[in-house]
């Protein structure tokens, strides 16, 4: 594997969640973030599924009628 040195700033909760992960895994905290990337960054991902899987998230939401919309 080709790798490039990239330094990335994470907040305390972040490296603490991705310190416990590879601790608990025995594996270096360039590994899980090198799987969340892969995970974040698959061809899969497009906005068609994101869409399915939330659709009627939220029963309570309302399309407002045609004269609420702007025209400009």
């Amino acid at each position: 594997m080709s790798a490039t040195r990239t330094q990335v700033y994470l907040t305390d909760e972040q490296r603490r969640k991705v310190d416990q992960l590879a601790d608990s895994e025995g594996v270096p905290m360039a590994v899980i973030i090198r799987r969340a990337l892969d995970d974040y960054l698959t061809d899969d991902a497009d906005a068609t599924t994101a869409l399915t899987a939330t659709f009627g998230a939220s029963p309570a939401a309302t399309t407002p009628s045609r004269d609420e919309w702007q025209r400009g």
